[in-house]
């Protein structure tokens, strides 16, 4: 699995730029797709897919350990969809050892 650093050394050496550059590129990447899925709860990377933000109501659940009842608040996550190329890609190409 790649990791960051992995991501960051592969676009750095695809893109012919630095590593700070690169980094740089990443974290502006991120932080794009973080405010856009707290804006607009959508955000669509063409040629990757589309992160959505899904809500999950309070419900109850039980401790395994105990048994216990316990409350679980509501919350927030994030989906990912893939789009169209990407699953093309991973469906054509064998994956490499």
């Amino acid at each position: 699995m790649a990791g960051k650093a992995d991501i960051i050394n592969t676009m750095a050496e695809k893109a012919g730029i630095s590593k700070k550059e690169a980094e740089a590129a990443y974290n502006a990447f991120v932080d794009h797709l973080t405010a856009a899925c707290l804006e607009e709860s959508r955000c669509a990377v063409p040629g990757l897919g589309i992160f959505s933000v899904s809500e999950r109501a309070a419900r109850t659940g039980r401790n395994p350990k105990t048994n216990e009842a316990i409350e679980i608040p509501a919350s927030r996550s994030v989906k990912f969809k893939a789009g169209k190329d990407l699953k093309t890609s991973i469906n054509t190409k064998k994956a490499k050892k």
